[in-house]
């Protein structure tokens, strides 16, 4: 066969290239479309992770998104002279004469309570009585906090959960005795708070997550020690199995909402719960998840007194 003239083979030719060219535009836009960190070969499908590990299904929940720490923190983290003074008066007056361990009054005089209340009561941070952190919860009174403090007996190897992290105070007194705190929070806003606070002062070790308190954490029992900052109206059975099942100890109020209830150290020896009456509290009410509201709680923890003693509602 005679070959084609000059002018064709050069038509042809080009078109041919044009088309290559083509094709190598398309796939260089598809590759450009994945995240410019992503590992190219992890566009494709793979038959097997390679790894025998095993994927996740489609419809998998998504992580969980970190606490809503506020942009803007309604506390004040500086901690000048005057305060420092304000809460050595406090410890002298208040923690000495109903805190006998001195790890514990340290670490009262180390916290800065007036950094976990809102600005507007911060010059009442130092008076030993409950002040008021929103949703209608309270931060908890200096003597009752040091008072469970010392109840749990703290070792710095002890892991530790706190039901209830309100304004994050009592988070911030445990992780300054144990090296572990984890810390549970019913309020989206007082944990995303709670976090912010508990970063800014240095105990970002603080594990909180939102979640019904009564039903503990269990993926990280067992608790050499559980403190509940509000009050249910019975022991709850899922924290008395988290607890360390020889010598674990947990410190709850317990009674009926609205009224005086009372502060129980609760011990498991061999498996066994037994539980010893410390006094007389009044606390706000241990909040179900599904029943969580600002103003239910709000109606049912009644007033705070604020010139009573450990029978002032606290959290």
């Amino acid at each position: 066969m005679l070959d084609a003239p000059y002018p064709y083979r050069t038509m042809v030719r080009r078109f041919r290239w044009a088309r290559v060219v083509a094709v190598l535009l398309a796939l260089a836009a598809l590759t450009a479309c994945a995240a410019p960190d992503a590992n190219r070969g992890d566009l494709l499908t793979p038959d097997a992770d390679p790894s025998g590990a095993p994927t996740a299904p489609e419809g998998s929940p998504p992580v969980p998104e970190s606490l809503p720490v506020p942009a803007a923190l309604d506390r004040d983290l500086t901690d000048p002279p005057e305060r420092r003074q304000a809460r050595e008066a406090l410890v002298s007056t208040a923690i000495d004469p109903a805190v006998e361990d001195q790890r514990v009054v340290d670490a009262m005089l180390a916290v800065p309570r007036h950094a976990f209340v809102p600005t507007d009561v911060i010059d009442e941070a130092y008076q030993d009585f409950p002040l008021p952190i929103g949703h209608g919860q309270t931060i908890s009174q200096p003597s009752l906090v040091g008072r469970m403090t010392e109840l749990l007996e703290l070792e710095p190897t002890d892991r530790v959960l706190e039901v209830g992290t309100g304004s994050g105070y009592q988070a911030a007194i445990l992780a300054e005795l144990s090296d572990e705190v984890f810390s549970l929070e019913i309020v989206p806003q007082l944990a995303g708070t709670a976090r912010g606070v508990l970063d800014g002062l240095g105990y970002a070790d603080v594990r909180i997550d939102r979640r019904d308190g009564y039903l503990g954490w269990p993926e990280h029992a067992p608790y050499d020690a559980i403190v509940v900052t509000a009050a249910p109206d019975h022991l709850p059975q899922p924290l008395v199995e988290q607890l360390r099942p020889d010598g674990g100890r947990m410190v709850v109020p317990i009674g009926p909402v609205g009224d005086v209830q009372t502060l129980w150290l609760v011990t498991r020896e061999d498996g066994e719960a037994r539980m010893q009456r410390i006094l007389d509290v009044r606390f706000v009410p241990l909040v179900r998840d599904e029943g969580w509201s600002t103003q239910a709680a709000t109606a049912v923890a009644g007033p705070i007194e604020r010139r009573g003693t450990r029978t002032a509602a606290s959290r």
